[in-house]
């Protein structure tokens, strides 16, 4: 075992006797010892009740003839985080949990190690991990919250919490309607309950095989969450004996598996940060373009919110992810043969499985959309690529020409939206929210939300080299690269431009002459960082661009 190199032999009697000072007994040291990585707090809604999912885990280890080991992960809640300062700490974090997880397994030599995440990044960052420690690992999350309901009987959630401010700026809503959202977006602990980013990571946990059936459907406060959590640990004990590793179960073709999932779910277009990050680790490399290949043969076959009216506990209901893997079998669209962590292959996971709800999860000859949920869009505006949500997109809004509002940080925008001074047809450009710019690549729920709530999501871009949350709907285009503090052509736009976006044919362009922008681009300098000290500063020096998933050099 690992372990024996931490208590075995005489010479490791000096580290023996830690062990005894933690109270283990001889017959605990002589099982496997399996790491248990919890993200508990009490900050995070979606992170609350960890240490109840933990304490299932743990049972499941010992039931199986382990003997867990329970160490912390940082998380943040996005939503809390969002719209000031501490949004600039969301993504960077994604990297301390990879890095601060990898610290704690090598210091202290664990046999295998169960996941404990849930929200945005400490999802990713927790894969990243395990992809570059590479022992038996498996994912239990800790389930979607449940959706809210209003007064008058209708579903909410937060993302229309976020587009009630917009309403209330507009003058269509009032204080009580705000708070009426308020007390009711977010009823329950766990993550939000949309196709938002924490929800689009906890599914494809299981479109890759990290994690055993339901991981990321079953509701946070349904007691099925904590017998899968007694199932992971129970199940880790057999990955260890078989020496099933997670570059094992993430392979090419399994990222290739994943990236189709995305597509059918109509997941956040944070993951396409997130999957070409935990595929680096593994040792793959993933190009943004074959994202759009898989995107147009991959149907769209759920609109959950806030693409549509349907929340995870339907998609649960319906049959959960397995269910969407189902009906993408038909078409021949994922490599079944692949071993998970279930032990078994896809195909073996997937024997039996139905679709409960054809209203919830389309037939794969009924989707919504021919093509997948996200896409990317590339032209001289953005070389490398930006992307999409075009699942929530208005169908209007898939091809837009119009001038371009140009705003150097999030909080001019929203100073401009809120005092209506965007119109109809404009397409507002939020610039230096990049990676490095940023620093952090902040998330623009609040400008989308509000261009919503104030009802020109139909009418009005929004482009960004920041990034969404999966809360965003609308043409929210983002992850534009190279970023504007990078020297791109985004840092370039002038007030008046005009823009081009076409999301079915995957184009976005500027339309200024070559030589006009070269005449810029000699004139450009570059700001003043933003950040100069601290983590961000680093982080800043260290970052890749967004479409190489803002990895870490």
């Amino acid at each position: 075992m690992i372990s024996d190199k931490i208590k075995k032999g005489v010479e490791r009697t000096p580290n023996k006797s830690l062990l005894y000072a933690l109270g283990y007994t001889d017959e605990e040291l002589e099982r496997p010892l399996v790491g248990v990585v919890c993200s508990h707090n009490e900050i995070v809604p979606g992170h609350m009740h960890l240490d109840k999912i933990a304490q299932a885990v743990k049972d499941g280890i010992r039931a199986a003839g382990g003997t867990p080991i329970m160490f912390p992960a940082i998380a943040v809640c996005d939503g809390i985080a969002m719209g000031h300062t501490g949004m600039k700490y969301s993504l960077v974090t994604r990297d301390l949990i990879a890095d601060s997880t990898e610290s704690m397994v090598m210091a202290h030599q664990f046999d295998g190690l169960v996941m404990i995440p849930n929200c945005d990044k400490n999802v990713p960052g927790l894969l990243m991990a395990a992809a570059r420690l590479n022992i038996p690992t498996i994912f239990c999350s800790g389930g979607p919250m449940l959706s809210g309901t209003m007064n008058d009987g209708r579903r909410t959630c937060l993302s229309h919490m976020f587009e009630a401010v917009g309403a209330y700026h507009a003058g269509n809503l009032d204080e009580e309607g705000v708070r009426e959202y308020t007390e009711n977006a977010c009823p329950t602990c766990g993550s939000c309950s949309g196709m938002y980013t924490a929800n689009s990571m906890n599914c494809l946990t299981e479109a890759i095989g990290m994690s055993l059936r339901g991981n990321g459907t079953i509701p946070a406060v349904h007691s099925a969450r904590l017998r899968l959590a007694k199932h992971t640990g129970m199940k880790i004990m057999e990955l260890i004996e078989k020496d099933i590793k997670p570059r094992d179960i993430m392979t090419q073709a399994a990222f290739r598996n994943a990236e189709t999932v995305d597509m059918a779910l109509g997941c956040s277009t944070n993951t396409m940060l997130h999957l070409p990050a935990i595929a680096h680790e593994a040792g793959i490399e993933i190009d943004l373009d074959e994202s759009n290949a898989i995107s147009a043969r991959t149907p769209n076959l759920c609109h959950l919110a806030p693409a549509g009216e349907a929340y995870m506990e339907d998609l649960e209901r319906a049959g959960g992810v397995y269910a969407v893997m189902k009906e993408l079998t038909k078409k021949g669209l994922l490599d079944t043969s692949l071993i998970t962590a279930t032990g078994k292959t896809i195909e073996e996971n997937l024997e039996g499985v139905v679709n409960r709800n054809t209203a919830i999860i389309r037939p794969i000859d009924a989707p919504f959309s021919q093509s997948g949920g996200i896409a990317v869009l590339k032209g001289n505006l953005a070389p490398d690529g930006c992307v999409v949500k075009q699942a929530a997109v208005a169908p209007e809004m898939m091809k837009h020409e119009g001038p371009a509002r140009v705003f150097n940080s999030e909080e001019e925008a929203i100073e401009a939206i809120y005092g209506k001074k965007i119109g109809s047809g404009d397409v507002v450009v939020i610039r230096y929210e990049g990676p490095k710019g940023g620093p952090g690549m902040r998330e623009m729920l609040n400008p989308t939300s509000a261009i919503c709530g104030m009802g020109l999501g139909e009418s009005v871009a929004l482009i960004t080299d920041g990034r969404f949350s999966g809360a965003t709907r609308g043409a929210s285009i983002g992850h534009v690269s190279p970023e504007a503090a990078s020297g791109g052509n985004i840092a370039l736009v002038e007030e008046g431009d005009i823009i081009a976006i076409d999301i079915p044919n995957c184009s976005i362009e500027l339309k200024v002459s070559d030589e006009e922008l070269a005449r810029r681009k000699a004139a450009w300098v570059c700001p003043e960082p933003k950040v100069k000290t601290g983590y961000l500063a680093r982080y800043a020096k260290l970052v890749s661009s967004a479409d190489k998933g803002a990895i870490l050099s």
